[in-house]
Parts: C-alpha cells; structure tokens; sequence
C-alpha cells in the first residue's frame, strides 16, 4: 500500500494564532513547528480557552489554575512566543456554541493572523482513544471562529468594542489529527520543544512516574519521528489544513 506523503505547509503567512483549550495543548502538539516559525521571525500569539485548573487531581483549581498559566507563559517563551492570553472558560466543562465562537472570532480581530492553528476537533485520537470534550469543542469552535471574525454581521457587539471583521484568515491548521495533509520539518525547533513542554513539570510529574526529561523528549522523538516516514524521512509536525 502507498503512504500518501505530507505536503509542506504554506510560507507566505506573516502571523499565527493557535487556540487551544488548556496549558501544554501545544506543548505536546506542535511546539517544535512554532519555534521553526518565530526562528524565522514570523508572529505567533496563544489563547487558551482555559488556565487548566482541573488538570491535576492533588491541587485544588484556584491554586491549580494560576500555576498552570505561569507555566504556560514559560513554556511558550522557549519557543519564542511573547503572547498568551487566556479566555477563562471552566476547564473539563468547556461548552462550544456562540459565546465560545465570539470568545474566539474576538480573539482573531485582536491579532488578525493570516494562519489559525489548533488541535483535534474531532470524537477520538486515531480512532483509539476517545478524545476530550474540551479539545473537541475549542477545535470546532475555532474552525467556525475564522470564518466569523470576518462577518460584521456576526457577533456586531465586537465592532462597538472596536474589534473590525478580520477576513484575513487563509488557513486553520488542526495539529494532533489522524488525518494530516501537512508537515513542518521539526529538526530546528525540537530541543526547544522538548525544553518547552518540560515547563509544564507540574503536570508531568502527576502524569508519570518516568524522569521528566526522558518521558518528554521520548514522546516528542516519538511523533515527530513517525510523521518523518511520510515527510521524506526528516522529523516533522503534522497537521491537517483547511483552507478558506
């Protein structure tokens, strides 16, 4: 049987926005293709639907919560990204429909990028493992979100806050799908990654028992390693694009 090669994702962009649920979403989706990009001085900011304070069973969510964002601003400074902005929706009960969609289209204006990045919207990872009803609904959400930023005459309220349609998204890349399309070459931006998702040491360290920097590292050899086979043999980041 032919492996359907990855094709490289596009490079005419300026600006990116990923939108993602929860701290360290990126970390273990696609951080090593953000660093790439910033290396090469293109703008990527972060909003999170959440601060993740119902992530880590030991500690209570308001203590939770404000760890969890500190180390998420560290995390994304690694990888060069200066920006993070966080929605405050209740992490594990995100609902998607029109608040979370204005919540992101609103989001969107501020930055007016050219490329929305998120991760899998879809009910399961890889058919396997049933997928979180937060990552489903922020993925969805931000789908419909891009076109949204561009309608006036959706969410109106947004143009009395000053925040003009932006109709400027050309694609939304969804990282974590089964189905990519799309790939970044990772070998530049992997230690950053690695040292990137180290960041977020709290919640590893509930996560597993192994060594922190083995268990990170070995996760993202792991993926970026296995997208390479369909990437001309280079580790990569995969990504399933939507063009608008």
């Amino acid at each position: 049987m032919t492996t359907t090669q990855l094709q490289p994702m596009p490079g005419d962009w300026r600006r990116a926005l990923a939108v993602v649920a929860h701290p360290d979403d990126l970390e273990y989706g696609c951080s090593a293709a953000i660093a790439g990009w910033t290396d090469e001085g293109r703008e990527v900011a972060y909003v999170l639907a959440t601060r993740g304070e119902a992530g880590i069973d030991t500690l209570d969510p308001a203590r939770c919560g404000p760890l969890r964002e500190q180390e998420q601003r560290a995390s994304a400074a690694v990888v060069g990204v200066s920006e993070v902005e966080f929605l405050d929706h209740k992490d594990g009960v995100i609902e998607y429909g029109t608040a979370l969609r204005r919540d992101i289209a609103a989001a969107i204006r501020r930055h007016r990028p050219e490329l929305v990045i998120t991760l899998n919207h879809r009910d399961t990872w890889g058919g396997v493992a049933w997928n979180t009803p937060d990552h489903v609904a922020v993925g969805r959400a931000t789908l419909d979100a891009a076109g949204d930023a561009g309608n006036r005459w959706i969410f109106p309220e947004l143009i009395e806050r000053g925040l003009d349609p932006w109709d400027g998204v050309r694609w939304v890349a969804v990282a974590g799908s089964s189905t990519p399309t799309h790939a970044v070459d990772a070998t530049a931006g992997m230690e950053r990654a690695v040292r990137s998702l180290l960041e977020h040491r709290t919640y590893i360290e509930v996560l597993t028992s192994e060594d922190p920097e083995t268990y990170a590292r070995g996760f993202l050899a792991r993926n970026a390693e296995a997208t390479g086979e369909r990437f001309g043999g280079r580790p990569a980041v995969a990504f399933e694009l939507f063009s608008r």
